[in-house]
């Protein structure tokens, strides 16, 4: 409603209550301006209302919306379900135009100017997070894989020659097919145990970029947010390899965000907080938290104790939990053989071919609570519990047979020296 809306409105309801509701709506439209001349992510987040305002004052903005519209073209923003249009506040037309995603859209200007808000709205948040140089950014609905696809792709125009992706190994199946799926063929960089944790390989990187030649390399493809004991790609150091040899540096930071060095306080004392209830739990079955302090998102407990008894009772740890309602813990255990895209890796999941043992992974991400490390602690205590009781009356099981089998034997031989006796005796009377 605008001023003579309301001035029309005084005529029915009296004057005074509606400057009040047109002093309401005016608060609403306040936060609005701001965000729209700013572009910045607000201090306070908004109520829904101010929000669902917003989008229906967007949503009419686009030509599928207009009252008495007549659309003739093959891009109309139709909807045949009434309840999908309602899910999506009516934004139907989608943004950009043919071969160019960030163009404006004539006939929706409103999801454009919401697309233009939201990469504005993005790039504040990343800048927030700490990474400061950043100058433009823009959201896609594509995930891992074909993002990165796509950046190989650019680079291909740039490095016509370029074959090779030199990539320090990380297990994880989307950045490895985005090399496949791009059409170049991956160089795989055995990562090296250093204490507990997995590093980057420098010297070998170097090194195949040296034997491979520069121009063959279409870049360095590393990695920041992993699962422990790996832990994230040296990237200065590899960015300074890149530069000297003119090799482009691609990092894949999914998830990266939540690096210590952009997440907040609060983020860092769930860390610490997860770190010590594993460490307690983990020495209450003589085992260990791995020491991966250049990970600050992902932490490792070691299962050698399940291990040494039995393979399976580590994979059986991880259905326990899963059926037990823990999502995102994972356990990794010895030996494990994949084949990606034609490509072979032993100890899969664990980023090295032999990693000294079988381990569970969990996770200080984003949005995490005390109470959620409480429960998870809570339920793979129990968890835990019950495979030792399996694997200690298996056990038993098998000493009992092996007694039996051994009371058996003695029966046998004292047999046969009765025998023997008897027969001695009767050769004797003989």
């Amino acid at each position: 409603m605008n001023r003579e809306s309301f001035a029309a409105g005084e005529r029915l309801v009296s004057p005074a209550y509606v400057r009040q509701g047109c002093e309401a709506r005016r608060s609403h439209e306040h936060l609005i301006r701001l965000l729209l001349e700013k572009g910045k992510c607000p201090e306070d987040g908004w109520d829904e209302s101010t929000l669902e305002l917003f989008l229906h004052e967007l949503a009419i903005m686009d030509s599928n919306n207009f009252l008495g519209n007549c659309g003739v073209g093959e891009r109309e923003g139709r909807v045949a379900s009434a309840l999908v249009a309602r899910r999506h506040y009516r934004f139907i037309h989608g943004i950009g135009r043919s071969g160019d995603i960030s163009a404006v859209q004539p006939k929706a200007a409103g999801s454009s100017l919401l697309n233009k808000i939201t990469n504005s709205l993005v790039l504040d948040i990343i800048k927030m997070a700490g990474v400061h140089t950043v100058t433009s950014c823009f959201v896609v609905p594509m995930a891992t894989g074909m993002s990165l696809t796509l950046c190989f792709l650019t680079l291909r125009h740039k490095r016509p020659k370029a074959k090779y992706i030199i990539w320090p190994r990380i297990d994880q199946k989307s950045c490895f097919k985005s090399m496949i799926t791009a059409g170049f063929e991956p160089v795989v960089i055995e990562n090296i145990l250093e204490g507990d944790e997995l590093r980057t390989d420098l010297k070998a990187v170097e090194a195949k970029i040296q034997e491979l030649g520069p121009d063959n390399v279409l870049c360095v493809h590393s990695t920041t947010s992993c699962f422990a004991p790996r832990v994230p790609d040296r990237l200065e150091e590899l960015a300074m390899i890149c530069a000297n040899y003119g090799v482009p540096h691609i990092v894949n930071n999914a998830y990266g965000l939540q690096s210590s060095k952009c997440m907040h306080l609060i983020q860092q004392e769930m860390f610490s907080y997860l770190s010590i209830q594993l460490k307690k739990l983990s020495e209450a079955y003589n085992e260990r938290l791995l020491h991966t302090p250049q990970n600050p998102i992902s932490l490792a407990v070691t299962l050698k104790t399940l291990d040494e008894h039995r393979d399976k009772a580590v994979t059986q740890l991880g259905s326990m939990l899963f059926t037990r309602q823990v999502s995102g813990a994972r356990v990794v255990p010895l030996g494990s053989v994949q084949t990606v895209s034609g490509y072979t890796f032993r100890g899969f999941m664990s980023h090295t071919n032999n990693y000294p043992c079988a381990y569970l992974n969990a996770a200080s991400a984003i949005g995490i609570k005390t109470q959620d490390v409480d429960l998870f602690i809570k339920r793979l205590d129990k968890c835990l519990k019950t495979v030792r009781k399996e694997q200690n009356s298996q056990s038993d099981v098998s000493r009992a047979d092996n007694d039996e089998t051994e009371d058996v034997d003695i029966e046998e031989t004292g047999l046969k020296l009765e025998n023997v006796i008897l027969d001695t005796h009767q050769d004797s009377s003989s």
